[in-house]
């Protein structure tokens, strides 16, 4: 298991708002504003009264100095912070924990490519390069994981770009990472954003490559769960 930088304090969401914004109070009773990290709506993430668990950054650069890291779903941890599913798919693929993606000699991030773009990571042999984009999951429904939980173009670009990759011979892969254990599917959440399944089907038959794997975690860090299927 792959350990937290910081520890994590717990407490309870009061709320969510401004999109980058939570207070919360801490279980020690003190009240507290962290920073989110995280664009989409957070279906199923939100409510009032949820256990939550943050880490705490005293640098003095940072006007906010606790970040939401974690709430609890149907008593689930589920990953919120879209800024460290990079760096968690990153070690699955250096543990060689994605079957897919074995055998690379490097990992590059944040890589320029298509319009004005980065690509997540840039795995390379060779001569060979595959562009790989990292979909932070959370939305739950039933037992299915849904992306997006709001209307996303950036992402339908993303597809867009990692298509014009395999037109160029490369490899491209959208990566959802289901950032909870309860879920048994993934899917577009074409309810939400219908333009999003499409482009997504669209891609997928042009070669780009779908993988959904879903991830654990706990208090003390997260691991690997195991692959699910994407449902089209």
């Amino acid at each position: 298991m792959a350990e937290y930088l910081s520890p994590l304090q717990t407490g309870k969401l009061i709320q969510r708002y401004k999109r980058f914004l939570a207070d919360i109070q801490l279980d020690s009773g003190e009240q507290i504003t962290a920073h989110v990290p995280n664009t989409g709506s957070m279906l199923s993430t939100k409510a009032a009264g949820s256990p939550v668990a943050v880490s705490y950054h005293p640098a003095p650069h940072r006007k906010l100095k606790w970040t939401l890291e974690l709430v609890k779903s149907h008593n689930t941890w589920v990953g919120v912070n879209t800024s460290v599913s990079n760096r968690m798919v990153e070690e699955a693929i250096e543990d060689k924990k994605i079957k897919s993606l074995v055998g690379y000699d490097h990992i590059r991030r944040e890589v320029k490519y298509g319009v004005n773009s980065r690509v997540d990571l840039l795995l390379e042999r060779a001569d060979e390069r595959c562009y790989v984009e990292v979909k932070n999951v959370t939305y739950k429904d039933g037992d299915g994981a849904y992306f997006p939980d709001a209307v996303t173009e950036r992402g339908r670009k993303h597809l867009r770009e990692l298509t014009q990759m395999v037109k160029e011979g490369h490899r491209a892969v959208i990566f959802f990472l289901v950032n909870r254990n309860d879920c048994s599917f993934m899917s577009p959440a074409a309810d939400i954003d219908p333009a999003y399944a499409e482009a997504l089907i669209t891609a997928t038959d042009s070669g780009v490559l779908a993988l959904a794997y879903r991830f654990e975690q706990h208090l003390t860090g997260y691991r690997i769960d195991k692959k699910i299927p994407i449902r089209l």
